[in-house]
Formats: C-alpha cells, structure tokens, sequence
C-alpha cells in the first residue's frame, strides 16, 4: 500500500493492533477464547463484536500469534498433558512474533480494504478478489503446527459478494485454520455468516483501563480527562481520534454556538464552517459531523432523563443542554432533528457538496429548532 495513504485497519496515529504490547480491560474475552482452546473445543470461526475501538482488533491479533506461535497439545504418558495456557503473551522474540511485527508470517492473512488499481485510492469495501485470495493462500504449504489463521477487519465492509464468498469458507472451513472475524456492527452480516462463528463480545473500558490504554498508545491526556471520557465511551479508538483531531476543542466550540441560541452567533458559525472547508480537512469534517451528532444526542437525553449526562463534555455544558432540552417533549424534538440532520448530512457528502455549506446548513436546522 502506498505510503500515503491510511491503513483501513489503523487508527490515524496510534500503533498497529499487531504492535500493540498488551490488550488492556478485556480479561473476560480472552479467557473465554482460552478456555476454548484449553478445553480442545476451538471452533473455527470467531466473530469479536463490540463498539469500535475498544480492542477487538487487537485480540485478533493476539489470538493469531497465540495460535500460531503455540505447539499442538500432545499427551505425555508418563506426567499427562502440560498445563493449559493462562495467557495470549507470546515473547516478542519468538520467530511468529518477529514474523508478524514485520508483515511476513507465512501462516497469517490479513484481509482489509484493498487498493483500487484503477484509482489508485483505497476501496470503501471488501470485495470479492480481496476473499478469493484466500484460496491461494490455503493451498500453500501449511507453516510448524500446520495452522493458518485468517483476520477480516472489518467483515462489516465485505460487499454482498465478498460475504458469500466468505461463507463458503465458513461452511467447508480448511483443516486446522481458524477465521477471526472483526465487526463493529454484527447485525450488518449476513445471519448465515453470525450462525457460523462463535461470538467473542468486548466492552467499553473503564476510566482507570482508558488512562491506561492512552498511556500504551503513547498519548498525552488533555487537562480535563474526564471531557474525553465523556465523548469517547470507552474506546480509545475514539479517543486517539479526538486527541489526534483536536475533538475537545471542536465539541467544546459546538456547545459555545448551541449557548447563544435562539438568536445564534453567525460569526463563530461561519468560522466553523470555514474550518470545515480547508483543503485536507475530511477527518475533521467527519469529526465535526459525529460530534454534532453527539451533541443532539446529549440534548435529547437531557431533556429525556430530566437531567444533563454526565461528566460534562465541554465547558458549561450541562447549563446549555438544560435550558434547551428542559422536558420530555423537547428532548423528541432534538432527537427528531439529530435523525433529520444527519440524513441531510450524509445525503450531502454522498453528492459531494461544499462542506462549508453543510456545517451552515446543519446549523440553521439547529436553529430553527431551538426557535420553535
């Protein structure tokens, strides 16, 4: 893949999953996957489900060079079988894990969004080809321990044809291979493709695990880690990308313009429309887009709940959501603009129009709702 463009399965500055050191708050998933292995009942396929960013890739990647990296249990007749793994660790200076960390393990297949050869720009899905080249890779030789391993990240971006490819292998699985399949949103799958794979569900992490998760990633908690708590739920996917993009200060100026309504500061919201429009500025865009999104969804919950959630994710928030979403009729109606928003926000990057002109456009909509 060239270099300058972004790999489909990493996060925009954060590690790889395959270099990621440790897996961090999701102990229940990994012994669930090692009971199953320790017990001889390792079924072929795993779908690891969860919001995005909370680890599943990851575990994907340690579950491969677990399984890669460790020999057939084999019966000693003298003192039994040796104990059972308690953990995914293998030493990074095990020939699989040096293998991985350099891209070239025989006995693994990453399968992502591909290159475009045409364009030259990277796929928005899976296709077929990108399945079908796991027919080659099941007719090479099997590497020590005759296993092969298969990541699908994310099988939510196969198209219809690379889903029915992938099933035909979930259906007629070649011996001693095992799938690890990634999705941020199962019921986009094929039931037939669910029914298949055994299930393996991650969390959000905790605070404590998220200050630890950043840490490991390298990333320097802002001022107010409890703002970033707030917007990123969990996932520290999602909170590398509002470190990375400067989300914090983005959300905190969404809630300053939702302060000055009904009458609306027009200035602040052209500067925030123009910032939108720079050259090279489609993450912030779309991150502009989530956090409003956000946003609506905060107000509406206020006034659902009688109470603004917390903590706070900006500056003076809880006041602003309060005095716009004060009851249950008003939090329908921020719900129903949030819905109608982003319909007419999607529709408009799907036909490509200035960015500028959807930041105005989804703001005047909010307008109009604090107005009526």
């Amino acid at each position: 893949m060239s270099d300058d463009l972004a790999a489909p399965d990493q996060a925009p500055d954060a590690p790889h999953p395959r270099e990621t050191a440790r897996l961090i708050g999701q102990d229940t998933a990994e012994q669930a996957f090692l009971t199953a292995y320790a017990s001889d009942r390792l079924h072929h396929a795993w779908l690891l489900t969860g919001p995005r960013g909370v680890g599943k890739a990851t575990l994907a990647w340690r579950i491969a060079r677990f399984l890669l990296a460790t020999p057939p249990v084999e019966e000693d007749g003298l003192f039994g079988a040796p104990p059972p793994p308690t953990t995914l660790d293998i030493d990074p200076e095990h020939a699989v894990a040096r293998h991985m960390a350099a891209g070239a393990e025989p006995g693994l297949a990453p399968i992502t969004r591909s290159v475009n050869e045409k364009t030259g720009k990277l796929r928005n899905e899976i296709v077929v080809d990108d399945i079908r080249k796991l027919n080659r890779f099941f007719g090479l030789s099997a590497t020590d321990g005759g296993r092969r391993v298969v990541i699908v990240d994310a099988a939510d971006e196969m198209n219809v044809s690379a889903a029915n490819a992938l099933l035909k292998m979930l259906e007629e699985p070649p011996a001693r291979t095992t799938l690890l399949l990634i999705s941020h949103q199962p019921s986009r799958l094929l039931p037939t493709i669910r029914s298949r794979c055994r299930t393996l569900r991650l969390s959000p992490l905790s605070p404590e695990d998220m200050k630890a998760a950043l840490a490991q990633a390298g990333a320097v908690l802002p001022d107010h880690p409890e703002r970033l708590a707030a917007l990123a739920a969990g996932s520290v996917g999602d909170a590398l990308r509002l470190l990375n993009l400067d989300g914090l200060r983005i959300y905190a100026e969404l809630i300053a313009i939702l302060g000055t309504l009904p009458r609306l500061d027009r200035s602040r919201s052209l500067a925030l429309a123009e910032a939108a429009a720079q050259r090279n500025a489609a993450d912030k865009f779309e991150l502009l887009l989530t956090l409003t999104d956000m946003a609506l969804t905060r107000l509406a919950r206020t006034g659902a709940m009688g109470q603004p959630p917390q903590p706070e994710a900006a500056p003076n928030e809880s006041e602003v959501l309060t005095r716009l979403a004060g009851d249950a009729r008003k939090a329908r109606i921020w719900a129903d603009t949030a819905a109608t928003i982003t319909a007419r926000a999607r529709h408009g990057q799907a036909v490509n129009l200035d960015p500028a002109a959807l930041v105005l456009d989804t703001v005047f909509k909010i307008k109009e709702t604090a107005a009526g």
